[in-house]
């Protein structure tokens, strides 16, 4: 069997993913949302569903809410409730993709009235981060245009820019922004924030505490994510990853279940370029269960990284530069498949025994009969997830 040595298991100890709210409610496709027994019913629920995750993993203790669909009258309570169950509230992600005045544009309309709804909207989730004690706000925006000619599209920039500059002004000193990226949908001639390298501009101009979120499913295909997680861990901007998987587009699967090998490739970069582990690098989810049960489904989620990282670790660094010094080609391609290719099952199971944890969360989970438990205590659960 595989040996893990003490400092890999010392840095895997110290790993942390954020779970997304959204990802324990509802959620479907643009046809239809399936509904799911013990669907949360409130915020508070979605919270319990989460540190489920976290018990049996012991790699999830924050959890993103998702505004409006996290609103509560008491954001105290809700994050007592969070402690009480021994995670913490992390990311505020904003939304505005479901409001009828953003139709045509938010933080880049050209109506003042409808940019200055879209820009308090996310003063007031500042506001919230100061309750929850989160440090990150996420903004993600489904803006463009579909057709040539439709919008002034430097227009737009220029006004989102300055969008950005108000919200930012309104950060605490310890808060950052983190703006996430997407090619296309739900625009499809252009989008306002379609690549690495506009968010990055944009980021860039807004001083420190902005930064960029990477979104694994949100590339066109055939794009070498890897490399743009080099370069922004290069340029000391890649704040947050939203870890998915997708055969097609941004199809918001369980991260690692279509091509394992590329969060593999993701995972040693993010090893090489000193992400591991930074608290400025903050790892996080962001997932469907659409057919799948949602806490299992988190479960998954997280072991994939875990196991994956497990792997990047398990690179011989110095026998992998000697090979590269050298140009030899296949034997530095070489060292790294060994490392893809080691199956580090058998040892993260012991370890986690070692520290208290089930050897195999998913069968511990599976057996412990806590879905059929909230599937007879929730009736009627439809807190929105991605999709709803």
């Amino acid at each position: 069997m595989t040996t893990l040595s003490h400092d890999i298991l010392t840095q895997l100890e110290g790993q942390a993913i954020e779970l997304p709210s959204w990802a324990f409610g509802n959620s479907g496709t643009r046809f239809r949302v399936f509904a799911t027994a013990g669907t949360p019913r409130d915020p508070f629920e979605k919270i319990a569903d989460a540190a489920e995750v976290n018990r049996y993993t012991a790699l999830a203790p924050t959890v993103a809410l998702h505004i409006p669909w996290d609103k509560v009258d008491d954001y105290a309570a809700l994050r007592r409730h969070a402690e009480d169950l021994g995670v913490q509230l992390g990311t505020v992600n904003s939304n505005t993709f479901q409001d009828e005045d953003y139709k045509f544009g938010a933080l880049t309309h050209h109506d003042e009235a409808i940019r200055r709804k879209a820009i308090d909207h996310h003063l007031e989730c500042i506001d919230i981060m100061h309750e929850t004690g989160s440090r990150d706000l996420k903004i993600w925006l489904a803006e463009g245009s579909n057709y040539p000619g439709q919008n002034d599209m430097r227009g737009r920039q220029d006004r989102l820019q300055d969008s950005l500059q108000q919200i930012y002004a309104r950060l605490g000193d310890a808060q950052r922004l983190v703006l996430e990226y997407k090619f296309f949908e739900p625009s499809f001639y252009h989008t306002d924030v379609p690549d690495w390298g506009t968010s990055y501009a944009q980021v860039a101009a807004l001083g420190d505490k902005a930064m960029v979120c990477l979104d694994t499913g949100h590339h066109a295909p055939g794009t070498n994510i890897e490399f743009i997680v080099m370069q922004l861990l290069r340029l000391g901007k890649l704040g947050s990853f939203d870890f998915n998987s997708r055969f097609y587009a941004d199809d918001d699967l369980i991260v690692g279940s279509a091509d394992p090998f590329q969060l593999f490739r993701i995972l040693t970069e993010v090893v090489r370029g000193g992400g591991l582990n930074n608290p400025d690098v903050a790892f996080m989810l962001d997932q469907c269960h659409n057919i799948e049960d949602k806490i299992p489904g988190q479960i998954r989620s997280v072991l994939n990284v875990q196991e994956m990282t497990a792997r990047a670790l398990l690179i011989d660094r110095d026998a992998l530069d000697a090979a590269q010094q050298a140009n030899d080609v296949l034997g530095a391609n070489g060292i790294l498949m060994d490392a893809f290719y080691t199956d580090v099952r058998p040892a993260l199971a012991e370890w986690r025994e070692s520290r208290g944890l089930p050897a195999n969360p998913m069968a511990a989970f599976a057996a412990s009969g806590h879905l059929q438990k909230i599937a007879d205590e929730r009736v009627g659960g439809t807190q929105a997830g991605w999709g709803a």
